[in-house]
């Protein structure tokens, strides 16, 4: 072969390989994966306060594995269902379909195939309950929300924030194989938190849904109002956290680490009802600190169940 043959060759080749880095980059982006690390994170610590220790390592990767499928599939369904209105909105113009990274059906396929993997792996290697959980969690995000409630309510969130909050459950699951009242405190804290989080991002993101069509609680209710009743969940929020202390084994560093954790985020979403509503600095800000209160309370929830 001549060298100009070869280097010919070469090039086909490294073409062929970033070709394949991008497919699958475009498929990993699908799943969401920055949001189903968060999801997996409050099913580990679940495990961790189901069975007052750190779960096996076999248990623990089955079961994240599993969940994680569950919820890389729904997100997927989520984003070929929405490839038209992602098209639209700025936030979301570069995801893969709008881009035009790969087919609706491609999409479609893998969603739904991940879902199903999720379920018979959970069922084959951990237990049923968990399996039907990840389902109902699938099933709740892919269409419930997204199919169902996303374009016809302002309470859309708030409804469909059941599906985020599946997680805790799969993880108890995993470890006890059935589920209690403190499971499903756990899945209270992430539905109430999910106010703040998504109407943070949607009141300073408030042109983007209003051109694509979707009716986010600020689009319909306006500023004042979306910001009130961010306020009555943080309070909701910060007293399901509370009465998660009895389950724990430092019951006492529980209460007072959730307490300042709980009272610093209620401050942040009263702040932001005290800005006009002509700004938005402090919606910005109370996004950012949902992102940070999720993962602390946790954090907390399953360190105080170890010590």
């Amino acid at each position: 072969m001549s060298i100009s043959h070869a280097n010919q060759a070469s090039k086909m080749d490294v073409s062929k390989v970033a070709r394949a880095v991008s497919v699958a980059k475009a498929y990993l982006t699908l799943t969401k994966p920055r949001i189903a690390v968060l999801l997996l994170f409050t099913a580990f610590a679940a495990m961790i306060v189901a069975g007052h220790g750190v779960p096996s390592v076999s248990k623990a990767i089955l079961g994240l594995l599993g969940l994680g499928l569950s919820a890389g599939g729904a997100a997927a369904i989520n984003m070929w269902y929405d490839r038209d209105i992602d098209a639209i909105m700025t936030r979301t113009s570069k995801r893969p379909l709008p881009a035009g990274m790969m087919t609706p059906r491609k999409a479609l396929i893998f969603g739904l195939g991940l879902g199903v993997l999720s379920i018979l792996l959970l069922a084959l290697t951990v237990n049923w309950i968990s399996a039907a959980l990840a389902g109902a969690g699938y099933v709740y995000y892919a269409v419930i929300y997204t199919m169902l409630l996303k374009r016809r309510t302002p309470q859309n969130i708030v409804i469909g924030g059941g599906a985020g909050a599946f997680p805790p459950l799969v993880g108890w699951a995993v470890i006890t194989g059935h589920l209690s009242a403190m499971a499903w405190l756990m899945f209270a804290v992430i539905l109430l938190w999910t106010p703040s989080h998504f109407w943070g991002l949607a009141l300073y993101k408030n042109e983007d849904y209003t051109r694509a069509g979707v009716p986010m609680m600020p689009v319909i209710k306006g500023a004042r109002s979306t910001k009130f009743q961010m306020v009555a969940y943080a309070v909701a929020l910060f007293a399901a956290s509370l009465a998660l202390t009895p389950v724990m084994h430092a019951k006492l560093l529980y209460l007072v680490a959730a307490s300042v954790l709980g009272l610093a985020f209620l401050c942040v979403n009263v702040r932001l009802l005290a800005e006009p509503d002509t700004k938005c600095a402090w919606a910005k800000r109370t996004f950012f600190a949902s992102l940070l209160y999720l993962p602390a309370i946790f954090t907390i929830m399953a360190i105080c169940a170890l010590v």
